[in-house]
């Protein structure tokens, strides 16, 4: 009899847990839309527009993006006189990267495109289930100072990214990705910091640092942000 009860009583526990697990996930989600803004503000928003300033290598360089929600992003940058241009768009994704050689668009392979479709919105947690994507809690850790629960965000296209959520502010200080860069995978580590409210009221992070792999490092610093403006579809499209 004793060994039935601590049996259910241990069944118990696990289902509780699980639960409390999949109510976790729900309300860190929750309280990080919340935080930045709201859904509907958040869901509201059919373009932005950034102005940045890149600083790579000890050098200062512009850069800019442009993003049609779910359609269409583009960045621009230019470093040592030379112009980088990625694209991606709902169906596919072109670059003119001169420090690999060309000047000429080429289009992006397949790899790479499933890996950089999340660009095409500004928040991938909002309606997530919705895009095909899964999300799990993956525990907590420390991000400097700060405690911060770990989410494992997974896309239709199986392509995971592990954020980390401060569990003061509910922002998100940090994004590790697997990327494959000039025919290289390697982990990107993005943290992010001087969270901001713009004009339109959604909160973003104006300083952005990312690794490449402990290979090399750069930093953007966002001058300039405008929601909700036109934009000319024609600037995602490869030029022949």
């Amino acid at each position: 009899m004793k060994n039935f009860q601590r049996s259910v009583l241990t069944l118990s526990v696990i289902f509780a847990l699980t639960s409390t697990d999949a109510q976790t996930v729900d309300e860190i989600i929750a309280k990080h839309v919340e935080a930045i803004g709201g859904k509907e503000k958040l869901s509201s928003i059919t373009s932005l527009h950034l102005e940045n300033t890149m600083r790579v290598m000890g050098n200062d360089a512009p850069s800019n993006s442009t993003l049609l929600i779910g359609k269409g992003f583009r960045s621009e940058s230019e470093y040592n006189g030379q112009k980088m241009i990625q694209v991606i768009t709902d169906k596919g994704g072109w670059s003119i990267n001169p420090m690999s050689g060309g000047t000429d668009p080429q289009p992006i392979n397949e790899d790479q495109y499933k890996a950089a479709k999340d660009q095409l919105y500004i928040e991938p947690f909002v309606d997530y289930a919705s895009k095909g994507s899964k999300v799990e809690l993956a525990g907590k850790e420390k991000v400097g100072s700060a405690d911060a629960y770990k989410l494992v965000l997974t896309n239709k296209d199986n392509i995971s990214t592990t954020y980390y959520f401060d569990v003061s502010t509910w922002y998100v200080l940090k994004a590790v990705k697997k990327n494959n860069l000039m025919g290289q995978e390697m982990e990107i580590t993005s943290t992010f910091s001087d969270f901001t409210k713009s004009d339109f009221g959604i909160i973003i992070p104006y300083s952005t640092e990312m690794d490449f792999g402990g290979q090399f490092q750069m930093t953007s610093k966002v001058n300039k942000a405008e929601f909700n403006q036109p934009v000319d579809a024609a600037i995602f499209e490869m030029k022949k």
